[in-house]
């Protein structure tokens, strides 16, 4: 099925980029991330949570979507279960709208699972309209960032071997310790591409 996009309940600007994004994705919502569903002009084909604290007009506004109902004492929150909704589905490919931005501990989980699923083999970027998250693991990413781009790579663990090509400031086969600032701050140039050899991260954008 290729890319499922996923409503998650963090903080959300529609731009003309995140609308290019969710063309023709068949999309799930995780409980409040329902709410960013009428500004977006979508319709989930799934409603996934425990809906314990969903407002009545959001419940009434999309009654006809079905629902996988949870209840409120689980092990995992409304977006994993979302998400593994989507790669039951035959999801390759997710778009986390809504992730970032919000509770603190929601957005960062965001960010630890979607290394987690990119280490799998699942690709995965994290949206809130005006900032993009892209997993950084070992390999070669190339995250489609326009030139000018504002962006920061931060290392989740310490890590070997990381080239940065097509930024302002690039890098060749650098090894950044967990915590280090080197790779904060830069600006995309032109086809930005990330290579690294061991380790894991996060690249964050200002789309």
């Amino acid at each position: 099925m290729g890319r499922f996009s996923i409503l998650l309940s963090g903080h959300l600007t529609p731009t003309a980029r995140l609308r290019a994004q969710l063309q023709n994705t068949p999309c799930i919502a995780a409980d409040g991330g329902m709410r960013h569903a009428a500004s977006l002009g979508i319709r989930p084909e799934l409603w996934v949570g425990d809906f314990d604290s969903t407002p009545l007009e959001l419940l009434h506004d999309f009654a006809e979507v079905p629902r996988l109902e949870f209840p409120a004492a689980k092990d995992q929150t409304d977006g994993e279960l979302a998400i593994n909704a989507a790669l039951e589905r035959g999801a390759t490919e997710l778009l986390l709208v809504g992730a970032l931005g919000g509770q603190t501990d929601h957005t960062l989980a965001h960010l630890t699972l979607a290394v987690r699923l990119a280490r799998s083999g699942t690709k995965v970027i994290l949206t809130s309209g005006l900032e993009e998250a892209h997993p950084v693991i070992p390999g070669r990413l190339r995250p489609g960032l326009p030139p000018r781009t504002k962006f920061s790579l931060l290392p989740l663990s310490n890590l070997d071997g990381l080239t940065l090509r097509g930024a302002e400031w690039p890098l060749e086969r650098v090894s950044v310790e967990l915590g280090n600032s080197l790779t904060l701050s830069n600006v995309v140039r032109e086809g930005l591409e990330v290579e690294l050899v061991s380790g894991y991260g996060v690249l964050i954008a200002q789309v």
